[in-house]
């Protein structure tokens, strides 16, 4: 109802919708008086020819003369009755079969279809609007955004200047609106004011043009601004973004952090307050063949074991889940804490061979510098020669990695890790597969576009896949929310969220949100005290603890849809 209301509104607010109904309904008007005319003299040629009929036969006859369907059981005999019947038969043709089907349509149907259009895909906003995201463009990134918004019950509005394609997006249940990003008056009918962050995500050049006239409509608003170039980084901030994400750079230098070099040190992957998250390889240490148990890290070194990677798959830990030769673990603690385990194992497992990444283009290059940054050697592969760089000291490798003499002279048999970093799913399933049979123990780190293809690459062999849409959109999420999201990889997050009333008062154990959501509770953050990692089930939770969860990106739309008030 609500919907047929906005039609309704739409299609009376417009003066040339008004003048046409009235158009319109002059025409029936004037069909209608025909219609009592032709009724009347029906009679008198009836009594002409010695008939005698009732007023509503004679209404009968003129509606289905006029109708052409003339079922023929009263007929005139005479001239005059014969001539009566073929003025009302073309007029009925001229008049209902002709001018009334396009009138019809161009005083009333038409208009009503825009107003339908213009109510699926309107031209402003309502003026109570509050606290909503803009997003200029739908691409993979914004569209894995606004599948997080909704899931926060956060409004969200999509700028799409084409009607048609608008009305596409609306039809696949997306709230857009038929405005231009880079018109001045849009923000205007947008409320910008009162909205809580601009997300400009189309090219570089059309982000500039939105980022600054969204700046002259409003200073306060958060602009967060995607770039492709490094160039533009610094052009984007002087039009007046506050954030500029390069999401090649951000894959790249994730997809490095979750290179385990070689060696058994714990490698930092993210950290929520005090909380460090890391992980460490197992390989050639004294803990494979032990259970978490008798591990005794928690006892000996303080780290907390909060998960475990075995090929791809995440296990939720239990005292007596076996370490193996593979396994990579998931460790939280303190800076102090994650030191001590390294004090102790970094000894083991220690190689100096480098990470081959496949791929130079903006993400793979983004890895080999944050390699540069950790002082790990590594050597990159491209078939383009205008993406080699002859002066990087040999790193850089001309040739198909999918020729095995290229993968050797990249120094493949003797790796422990491979980056797969082309924007193409099928290539880099292809090369996955082709890594493992190679190189059975190898560590395989692959990039998705597409969330359907994140099965298929850990069937095919990846250790860990991380995807270029859920890094850009958890990273804007970050900054709407001002949270601490850590991706672990494709489909698991490390998120923290503020106890409100609903998990007020209760104890973990209590709330159920391992069993309703399947996000495990990893630590408590309450004010003016320290941080609790691996709390105990009977632990109370208080009005504005914070709360660090882990979980797939299904268990945290699971618990937001439990727990989120």
């Amino acid at each position: 109802m609500k919907f047929l209301g906005s039609q309704l509104s739409y299609f009376f607010a417009n003066r040339r919708t008004q003048t046409n109904v009235k158009k319109l309904l002059k025409f029936v008007g004037v069909l209608f008086l025909m219609y009592v005319a032709y009724s009347i003299a029906f009679h008198y040629v009836a009594m002409y020819e010695g008939q005698d009929h009732t007023w509503l036969t004679g209404f009968y006859w003129v509606i289905v003369t006029m109708s052409t369907l003339g079922f023929g059981d009263i007929v005139f005999t005479t001239d005059v009755g014969r001539a009566f019947s073929m003025l009302v038969l073309f007029s009925g043709v001229l008049f209902l079969l002709v001018m009334l089907p396009f009138t019809f349509i161009e005083f009333f149907y038409a208009p009503w279809m825009k107003a339908q259009n213009q109510a699926r895909a309107p031209k402003r906003l309502e003026e109570e609007t509050f606290g909503h995201v803009v997003i200029t463009n739908l691409n993979a990134v914004t569209e894995a955004l606004i599948e997080k918004l909704i899931s926060y019950k956060i409004d969200y509005v999509l700028l799409e200047p084409d009607l048609q394609k608008a009305l596409d997006l609306s039809d696949l249940d997306y709230k857009v609106v038929n405005l231009d990003p880079t018109d001045y008056d849009t923000y205007n009918r947008l409320f910008i004011k009162n909205a809580s962050m601009l997300v400009a995500a189309d090219s570089d050049t059309i982000n500039t043009n939105v980022t600054f006239t969204a700046r002259e409509f409003s200073d306060n608003i958060n602009i967060v601004a995607t770039a492709n170039s490094e160039d533009s980084v610094d052009v984007l901030k002087l039009a007046g973004a506050n954030n500029v994400l390069q999401m090649g750079d951000i894959l790249g230098r994730a997809l490095a952090r979750r290179t385990l070099g070689g060696n058994a040190r714990v490698h930092v992957i993210g950290h929520i307050d005090s909380l460090v998250i890391g992980e460490v390889t197992v390989k050639e240490t004294p803990l494979i063949g032990k259970n978490l148990k008798e591990s005794k890290l928690r006892e000996r070194l303080g780290v907390n074991v909060v998960g475990i990677w075995e090929r791809g798959k995440f296990i939720h830990p239990e005292p007596d889940t076996m370490i193996k030769s593979k396994s990579v673990l998931v460790l939280a603690g303190t800076v102090e804490h994650l030191r001590k385990y390294d004090e102790i194992m970094s000894i083991y497992n220690v190689s100096d061979a480098p990470v081959v990444i496949i791929g130079a283009g903006r993400v793979g290059r983004a890895a080999a510098r944050s390699m540069d940054d950790r002082q790990i050697d590594y050597r990159i592969i491209d078939k383009n020669p205008d993406r080699i760089q002859t002066h990087e000291n040999g790193k850089y490798i001309l040739g198909d990695a999918a020729d095995l003499s290229v993968l050797n002279k990249a120094g493949l048999e003797n790796a422990h890790s491979v980056l797969i970093t082309t924007h193409d799913d099928d290539v880099n399933i292809y090369l996955t597969i082709y890594c493992r049979q190679l190189k059975p123990d190898l560590e395989i780190i692959s990039r998705a576009t597409y969330e359907r293809n994140v099965n298929t690459m850990h069937r095919a062999g990846a250790d860990f896949v991380m995807s270029y849409a859920s890094m850009g959109a958890g990273s804007i999420f970050n900054i709407l929310e001002d949270k601490d999201v850590i991706m672990l990889a494709e489909g698991l997050n490390i998120f923290n969220y503020k106890v409100d009333s609903k998990l007020s008062g209760i104890s973990l154990l209590e709330s159920n949100i391992r069993q309703k959501t399947g996000c495990t509770v990893i630590a408590v953050n309450c004010k003016n005290e320290e941080m609790l990692v691996n709390p105990p089930p009977d632990r109370v939770l208080k009005k504005d603890d914070e709360i660090v969860l882990i979980g797939s990106t299904e268990g945290e739309k699971r618990f937001t849809k439990n727990f989120l008030i």
